[in-house]
């Protein structure tokens, strides 16, 4: 009867949520509850990557240095979950977290040894993990790993649910770049196409010389907003971005006549909102190098530097004095903003004739297991 009110209220939990960190966080914290145990944990896996989603009193030792322990390198539950060998709930001999904790003096375990996983899945699809533990309880009954796999599907079940309303949030936003950007090509751009002809053909027929220069100037500023209005339709769908931010970039340097070496260090698998922010940094970087740093010619760099990626965006150009963050232009404070926004940081070096470089730094998920 106590395991059937527990599913029942996991379960209600579970139908209400939409927010996926909320969710498991409070889902977590009533298994705990619920079944009388003393903690539990949930890492999320994916492309061998893990990340500590959810934790509900984790004993002192494990929250040390922001959770490092939890958060680094690999264990037997994730060793096993990688490789596939983790099917079913299962116990833990011992944990070597904690044995890690323990061997580092890191403070108190409140006698927590040993945990039970147990993988989250839904069908075929497979999101994580889920840990709980007890003090002094080093194996877990058949029952109780049973009731966990009920739990564990449950919460599986739901994560798949929020994922994929939040990917239909995504193609609905899709879709409306998409039409607006259909419908700037289809309207504004052609109109202005044919103002800057317009302009091209009444300066020829003109003969008064002021109205030739005054023709001139809208022929030229049609041209320019042309030029803008066309950069405008590839932020909002970018072409090449499914081929991978190197490529991306270059096709958007070439439609702004610039030329763009980017270099690769590393493998990058990059999580879809930390390369659109790269994206976007990058492409705000592009236009300023068009507009102001007067040269064709920008390096794109890129790192994967393990713990979090790096790009660095450099030209030889005019440069200009940089003082601090007062100094910063609308289109800068914006990359800084964006960087900020995942976590990132945002740094820039510029002089007058010396060209600029913009760094920028985003971590990334914590703990990938490689």
């Amino acid at each position: 009867m106590e395991e059937l009110q527990t599913l029942k209220t996991i379960a209600e939990t579970l139908n209400e949520a939409n927010d996926l960190q909320a969710m498991l966080h409070t889902v977590l914290k009533q298994l705990v509850n619920l079944t009388k145990l003393q903690c539990g944990w949930i890492f999320f896996v994916e492309k061998g990557r893990y990340s500590l989603i959810a934790d509900y009193e984790l004993p002192p030792a494990l929250l040390k240095e922001e959770k490092r322990v939890m958060c680094e390198g690999d264990c037997w539950c994730l060793n096993r979950y990688n490789d596939g060998r983790l099917k079913r709930a299962v116990n833990i001999i011992e944990c070597k977290r904690l044995e890690e904790a323990i061997a580092g003096n890191w403070g108190e375990t409140k006698g927590i040894t040993h945990h039970a996983t147990v993988p989250l899945r839904a069908g075929e699809e497979t999101f994580g993990l889920l840990n709980v533990a007890s003090p002094h309880k080093h194996t877990f009954s058949n029952k109780e790993l049973a009731l966990l796999e009920s739990v564990a599907y449950q919460i599986g079940t739901a994560i798949k649910r929020i994922k994929l309303a939040e990917n239909e949030k995504k193609h609905a936003l899709l879709a409306e770049r998409n039409r607006l950007a259909r419908d700037l090509h289809d309207s504004v751009s052609q109109l202005l196409f044919s103002l800057s002809l317009t302009a091209r053909g009444a300066k020829e027929m003109a003969v008064d010389e002021a109205l030739q220069v005054a023709l001139n100037d809208i022929q030229q500023l049609a041209h320019e907003a042309l030029q803008q209005m066309r950069a405008l339709i590839w932020q909002l769908r970018p072409q090449g971005l499914e081929n991978g931010l190197a490529s991306a970039f270059m096709n958007y340097g070439k439609m702004l006549g610039l030329c763009v070496n980017v270099q690769l260090h590393g493998v990058l698998h990059l999580p879809s909102e930390i390369e659109e922010c790269l994206w976007r940094i990058g492409q705000e970087a592009l236009n300023n190098c068009k507009k102001h740093a007067g040269v064709s010619d920008v390096s794109i760099l890129l790192f994967d530097e393990r713990e979090q990626v790096r790009m660095e965006m450099v030209d030889q150009g005019r440069g200009f004095h940089y003082t601090g963050e007062e100094t910063l232009s609308f289109g800068l404070k914006s990359m800084k903003e964006r960087a900020e926004a995942v976590n990132g940081t945002f740094s820039l070096e510029s002089d007058i004739g010396k060209g600029t470089k913009i760094t920028i730094r985003i971590p990334m998920p914590r703990g990938k297991n490689e």
